[in-house]
């Protein structure tokens, strides 16, 4: 059982990672033919590296921190709210801004809570 699912978690990480550099050649390509790069076009290519980074860490080590798909998604939120942000009225953003600064808190308060600086690691018996 346990090579099965170490050889299909295989399978799916090559389609994954497959699947992404397609996108990024697409979207290359995209850019190319336009002409023009926007920054929605770059958070796009973002999004494309954290998920290559995130096969990789996943190949390595076998899980996945919170805090890569946690970056994911603050930068997918951006480049939802500069590409509606041409259509929308400001004020409707409101609820994307949030979204960001909640998911933006949790890595903080995730990397705080692996650091000293809060005292919250358990000492050592001797």
């Amino acid at each position: 059982m346990k090579n099965i699912t170490k050889n299909l978690q295989f399978i799916l990480l090559t389609i994954i990672l497959i699947s992404t550099v397609i996108a990024v050649g697409i979207e290359i390509k995209k850019m190319f033919l336009n002409q023009t790069v926007t920054l929605a076009d770059l958070l796009l290519m973002f999004l494309y590296l954290e998920v290559m980074a995130m096969v990789r860490v996943f190949w390595d080590q076998q899980s996945i921190s919170i805090t890569l798909p946690l970056l994911i998604a603050i930068t997918a939120l951006s480049r939802f709210i500069i590409l509606q942000g041409k259509e929308m009225d400001p004020s409707g953003l409101v609820y994307e801004a949030v979204a960001i600064v909640l998911i933006a808190l949790a890595i903080v308060i995730l990397r705080l809570r692996h650091s000293d600086k809060l005292g919250l690691k358990s000492k050592k018996k001797s």
